[in-house]
């Protein structure tokens, strides 16, 4: 486990590096070309551009840092600076879209001239820098919502230079001004949708709540369901960081049951049917209990 746990740590850290090296480049190129060609569109598209350089630079640090062992102060490590770096991008997603709202609000009045033809051939860079750094992050994203906040970010901001593509077109063909800011504005809604599941997913997981994929209660009644359980309570299943589920709960057995054999075939439960193999199961004899009843309560 733990070196398949290095071989995916590693090929996002370098999923990552290559994207941030494409983005960053090319917002170089973005902002001087909304510049030069006086468009909002691209301008906003570059910011964004930016904070995609700033996603990308913050989950390398976050992989960086969820790499490091656990110390006697930090049992887990730093494993959920990925969670924290994954809720810091989600929040630059709003602000971002907050700000091209209303940047394009006070052009749709009265726009300025744009350069359709430089605009274009900017936006069609970016298209193709977005689609590679798409392609590079897509393989590592899966299980990991660090490597997920900076692909959502890469995809919004490929929809966005396709906006803008469209906006240039227009221009060209048409000589409507007003396409620019419009974009801009779609570009905003883009970006604020895109930053609802990252937002959802790491205050899930900051707020221990149950992981979406696991059904606590479908998890009750099947460990209650083993054989020789009598009981299972206190029953909790949250999430370390992406990919990383862990529970634990407090299992009553029949008076004459091994304790051990039976911890051990829950765990093999567990890991087998739900992919959780972070367990602590508290499990005694239906004697020991002291006849509490609690909330939670799964039996047969």
């Amino acid at each position: 486990m733990g070196h398949t746990r290095d071989h995916v740590v590693g090929r996002s850290r370098r999923a990552l590096a290559v994207a941030l090296a494409l983005t960053a480049s090319y917002t170089v190129v973005e902002v001087a070309g909304g510049l030069l060609t006086g468009s909002l569109a691209l301008l906003a598209d570059a910011v964004h551009m930016l904070s995609d350089n700033v996603a990308l630079a913050l989950a390398l640090v976050a992989v960086w840092l969820g790499g490091k062992p656990a110390t006697p102060e930090r049992t887990f490590g730093y494993r959920r600076a990925e969670v924290l770096a994954a809720l810091a991008n989600g929040v630059a997603l709003v602000a971002l879209a907050i700000w091209i709202f209303y940047a394009a609000a006070r052009r749709l009045g009265d726009p300025p001239e744009v350069l359709g033809g430089w605009m274009l051939a900017v936006a069609l860079v970016g298209v193709g820098v977005n689609v590679a750094s798409a392609a590079i992050l897509l393989g590592a994203r899966r299980g990991n919502l660090n490597v997920e906040a900076a692909f959502r970010h890469v995809v919004a901001d490929l929809l966005g230079s396709l906006g803008v593509v469209a906006a240039a077109v227009t221009i060209l063909l048409t000589g409507w001004l007003v396409a620019d800011p419009l974009v801009s504005i779609l570009i905003g809604v883009l970006v604020l949708a895109s930053s609802w599941t990252i937002l959802r997913d790491s205050t899930s997981i900051l707020l221990e709540a149950s992981p979406r994929d696991i059904d606590t209660r479908a998890v009750g009644e099947r460990l209650a369901r083993a054989p020789g359980v009598v009981d299972v309570h206190d029953l909790h299943i949250w999430t370390i960081t992406s990919g990383f589920p862990a529970l634990s709960a407090h299992v009553l057995v029949g008076r004459r049951e091994d304790c051990h054999a039976r911890r051990r075939e829950l765990e093999a439960i567990l890991a087998r049917e739900f992919a959780i193999e972070h367990t602590t199961l508290q499990v005694e004899h239906v004697a020991d209990s002291g006849g509490l009843v609690e909330l939670g309560r799964f039996s047969r």
